[in-house]
């Protein structure tokens, strides 16, 4: 999808004011509501736009530890594996990959002990050949899309 100027403009209230109204963004932005709201629908439509819920720390919600766990899993079994691991709560996401292991889950925990007893839990699910734990010491930069969204804004402009 191409995302001209404006839909970027639009990006950048949501991820830096992601509370305000509709009303109060078109206001903010110098467009009409129906305008604004039409960009937004499309947006959604088309993926841009992929979620409107909070974002919620885990560390807060008593599950401190992160780490990521490399998966080998046997030939054949990725998608019966995949659909294990979403039924495990500690595994907040999880991806296949290409190079050393075939998935990586982000698990999160309540602390060493916990993240040993979640591994082992991944490590019995069927299909499972290994796993490799990496835990994250400290955040160096956190998620965001404010800088990506204002690369492609500065694309559309040229």
């Amino acid at each position: 999808m191409a995302v001209d100027e404006l839909d970027t403009r639009i990006l950048r209230l949501l991820l830096e004011q992601p509370r305000t109204s509709v009303r109060e963004y078109a206001r903010l932005l110098g467009v009409a509501r129906g305008t604004l709201q039409a960009r937004l629908d499309r947006m959604e439509r088309e993926g841009v736009i992929t979620g409107t819920g909070p974002a919620l720390s885990p560390a807060a919600l008593g599950h401190p530890v992160l780490a990521f766990v490399h998966i080998e899993v046997t030939q054949g079994n990725l998608d019966e594996v995949g659909d294990a691991l979403a039924a495990v709560p500690e595994i907040v996401e999880a991806f296949s990959t290409t190079g050393g292991g075939d998935l990586l889950a982000r698990v999160v925990a309540r602390d060493n002990a916990h993240l040993e007893d979640v591994v082992q839990k991944l490590i019995s699910l069927p299909g499972v050949v290994r796993t490799r734990t990496e835990v994250a010491l400290r955040e160096r930069v956190p998620h965001r899309l404010l800088p990506l969204v204002e690369a492609v804004g500065r694309a559309a402009r040229r």
